[in-house]
Order: C-alpha cells, then sequence, then structure tokens
C-alpha cells in the first residue's frame, strides 16, 4: 500500500481534533503545532505506556522532571553553546536562509556522509540555486538554541536558553538522586519533557518542530559493563516500537551509526529509523555517553561525581546510556502505521487502525434514533454504566448511523454500539469492529468483557 502523505495525515488531524497550527488564528507559526482533544488523549496514552515501561515496571529507574531555563553554565559544560548549530546558506537576493543540508537533499543530493566544506563545495559544482531561483551566498553556522533572560537585566549575565534536550537536567541531578536514594549501578533517571530547537526550516509536519517532547532516560552504568547493558536496552527498545506501539517490523530499521557518524565521546550509537511517506527517519534512538556528561560538569562546577561503590571504598565515574525517544514522531509513526483506506459497500473508507490500547476512544455509543426518547434514556444508561467500566468512551447521536461509524473510524474508535429497540427488552446491543465492519448482537456484560480484553497490550 502507498504510504500516507503528511499533507494527508495533517487534514485528517485537524478535522478530528488531534493537531492543530499553532497560533492559527494569526496566521500560524512555522514548527509550531497544538494538541486537540484527541491528539492529546493519544499522547497520553502513549506517555503513560512508557512511564510504565521504563520507569514502573523497570528496577531502580527514578522519575525527574526538570527546569526548562537553567544556568546558563550548564551549556557550555555541555558543548551546546559553541556547537549546538546547523550550517545555513542565504538567497543572495531574498536572504532568505536555508538550512545547507536540506536544500541538497530538496535537490537529489544525499548530505548525511558530507562535512560542511564538500556541501558548499556541491553547491558551486552543480549551480544549485535558492528555491526562490537565486544564488546562493556563503556557509555560516545558526546556533539553534532559543535564548532568553531572567530577571530585569538584559545583558550576557542574566542571559541563558531554552533547554534544547531534557538529558542535561538529568546528568544535573545524577547527586541529588544518589544523595537521596543511594542506588545501587546500575540505575536509570526517566524524564518526559518539552524542548526548544530554533529550526531554520521547520517542516514535515509535526516531525520536525521548535518546541516538541522527548521521553528518554540515562542509564548509569560501570564502564566495564557498556556492552552487556547496552543490547538489554537496545532489546528494551525494540519492544517499545514493535510490541508497546505496534509498529511493523518491514516499517522500522535499526541503523548502526559508523565512528565518523557517532559523537566523538560516544562507542556505540543506534538510531531507530521509520519508514514515512519522505522516506526513513530517525524516531529515536540509543546511544553510549560514557563518562562525556558527569566528567564536563564535574570540571566547570567544581562538584564531585564520583559514585562510592556499595560495602567498598572505590569510586567511579558512571559512564551512561541513553535511550531517548521523540515523542512526537513516536506519534507520527502510529498515524502513519495506522491510517488505512478499504471500500464499504462500494464507497470509500478511511479508518485509523490505531492498536486499541492506544486509541483515544475505546468505544462509541449510539442511540439508533435521537428522536426516540425511549431508545437514547436506554443509551445514555449504557454510555454512563460504560464510563465506569472503562473511561474512554464517547456518545453520539448526529446524524445517520453510517455517518457516524465514518466519523468513529476516523477517530481510530475500536468499537461502536448500536441500542435500539431490542435493547429495551433484552439489554443486548449490536457492537460493530473497526477494522473488520462486522457486526454482532451481546449482552452488555459480554460486552464489558469483550471490549476490555480487545484494548489490552
Amino acid at each position: 500500500m502507498k504510504k500516507v502523505s503528511l499533507e494527508t495525515l495533517a487534514s485528517l488531524c485537524k478535522r478530528r481534533g488531534f493537531i492543530y497550527q499553532g497560533s492559527e488564528l494569526y496566521g500560524g507559526m512555522a514548527g509550531t503545532w497544538d494538541y486537540g482533544p484527541l491528539g492529546l488523549a493519544l499522547k497520553r496514552n502513549i506517555t503513560n505506556l512508557w512511564w510504565e515501561t521504563f520507569v514502573e515496571n523497570t528496577d531502580n529507574v527514578f522519575g525527574l522532571d526538570s527546569t526548562i531555563i537553567m544556568n546558563q553554565k550548564v551549556w557550555k559544560a555541555s558543548g551546546h553553546a559553541e556547537t549546538f548549530a546547523d550550517p545555513i546558506i542565504e538567497d543572495e537576493v531574498t536572504k532568505k536562509q536555508y538550512r545547507l543540508d536540506h536544500l541538497l537533499s530538496d535537490n537529489g543530493v544525499n548530505p548525511d556522509n558530507l562535512t560542511v566544506e564538500q556541501m558548499q563545495d556541491t553547491i558551486k559544482i552543480k549551480s544549485i540555486k535558492s528555491p526562490d531561483g537565486n544564488k546562493l551566498g556563503k556557509v555560516s553556522n545558526f546556533n539553534l538554541m532559543f535564548t532568553t533572560n531572567v530577571g530585569p537585566a538584559i545583558g550576557s549575565e542574566s542571559s541563558t536558553y531554552l533547554r534544547p534536550e531534557t538529558a542535561q537536567g538529568t546528568f544535573l541531578n545524577y547527586k541529588n538522586i544518589v544523595d537521596s536514594f543511594y542506588p545501587d549501578l546500575p540505575f536509570g533517571i526517566a524524564q518526559i519533557g518539552r524542548n526548544f530547537r530554533n529550526e531554520i526550516s521547520p517542516r514535515d509536519y509535526i516531525f520536525r518542530s521548535r518546541e516538541f517532547e522527548i521521553m528518554e532516560f540515562e542509564y548509569f552504568i560501570k564502564p566495564d559493563d557498556w556492552k552487556e547493558q547496552f543490547e538489554a536496552l537496545l532489546n528494551m527498545t525494540e519492544d517499545w516500537y514493535f510490541n508497546k506501539l505496534k509498529l511493523s517490523k518491514e516499517n522500522v530499521k535499526i541503523k548502526e551509526l559508523s565512528e565518523k557518524d557517532r559523537a566523538h565521546y560516544s562507542k556505540r550509537t543506534c538510531d531507530f529509523e521509520y519508514d514515512f511517506s519522505i522516506g526513513f527517519q530517525e524516531i529515536g534512538g540509543i546511544a553510549y555517553r560514557a563518562d562525556f556528561d558527569l566528567k564536563n560538569h564535574q570540571k566547570l562546577s567544581g562538584k564531585n561525581m564520583d559514585y562510592i561503590i556499595k560495602g567498598t571504598t572505590d569510586k567511579l565515574v558512571p559512564h551512561v546510556i541513553e535511550p531517548t525517544f521523540g515523542l512526537d514522531r513516536n506519534i507520527l509513526a502510529v498515524l502513519a502505521e495506522s491510517y488505512k483506506e478499504d471500500e464499504v459497500n462500494g464507497e470509500k473508507r478511511v479508518f485509523l487502525a490505531l492498536p486499541k490500547h492506544l486509541a483515544p476512544v475505546k468505544v462509541a455509543v449510539f442511540p439508533l434514533l435521537k428522536n426516540k426518547p425511549e431508545i437514547v434514556e436506554k443509551a445514555r444508561k449504557i454510555y454512563e454504566e460504560l464510563k465506569k467500566e472503562l473511561k474512554f468512551v464517547s456518545w453520539d447521536d448526529s446524524g445517520n448511523i453510517g455517518k457516524r461509524y465514518r466519523k468513529q473510524d476516523e477517530v481510530g474508535t475500536p468499537f461502536c454500539l448500536t441500542v435500539d429497540y431490542d435493547s429495551l427488552d433484552d439489554d443486548t446491543v449490536t457492537i460493530r469492529d473497526r477494522d473488520t465492519t462486522k457486526q454482532q448482537r451481546l449482552s452488555l456484560k459480554e460486552t464489558v468483557r469483550l471490549i476490555k480484553s480487545e484494548i489490552k497490550i
């Protein structure tokens, strides 16, 4: 089946209340997106499942919620203040600026293994023009961090940045966690949080935004154990994508980064990529960061980052393995994986075959006729009972049954219940399956039992 375009997904998500353009009332703002009621419900289902998987059900992993604004010295220690930049190139006529690697990609050149100098040479050799057809100027670096000021004074001492990653907040709290809990090695610190990157040219819907969320944890280990621990965390990450998010193996590939593509301090990094309509793109990864971050913070702060092995006087600065998951990109992968088209009664049908445990709405309740008080009353009673049992239940009495089915199909509701005249006599309902469109007649108890069994992972 042809891959669904990001434009088609964006249209569906706006129409059905998943995701809206940020600041749309004023013409929008590039790279910003607001999650509507159903998008927020889907997001929370994913974050709750992630937290349950990697924190609540994993030994020795501690939760954290660190601040977005930090002391500017944090970003000096991490290297972001000097090196967190992308090469840009300017249209000499319009003065518009473009990210260099994106411009090459748009002109059929793969920039993955090219240095900045090689990319600039390619622009000249191939006589690549700007999107407006003008000559391009020199390449410069653009720091991707958003700058802000703390307090009323404006100046270098008051300036800092909105965090571009959650990891540094975790490293800053490493000593606090050790002092408060003194966990055995290995142990993890996990958090889910917003991050900000002043992308030069945000694009591809929610895939590349200026404000986004990351789910990740730093796993602190003994240096000699890194290979064993890396494999264990790699397996956990695979399980997340294949068994929790239910992404198909044919659409996900694990990319082992070569030495020249890895950070200089990393001995191994793997990216997880999903096959969108724009090709395979990174949605998460796992990196062995060694002791790079803790050692840098130790050096600049003057604070000792040693961990004392329990029952000994042996000290070490733990090494770190970091599994990271782009929340918005994981959501986009789930939506792309779930988008389906088929034909029902000679008409095209669009539906989201969302994994049932992730669906924002688990079941919708319909009265067959909204102008029959006795049917509406019965349906309302069933709706209220199901809300107590299942929580994620929707009420729909607008339009005919066929239109209600189509609307629920597009938001990924796994089951629809229709209450009719027979329901008044025998407490049965017609339950309809989203994926197969098949219907069956069941008692209310049987219906609840079926739905509960189906929405489990």
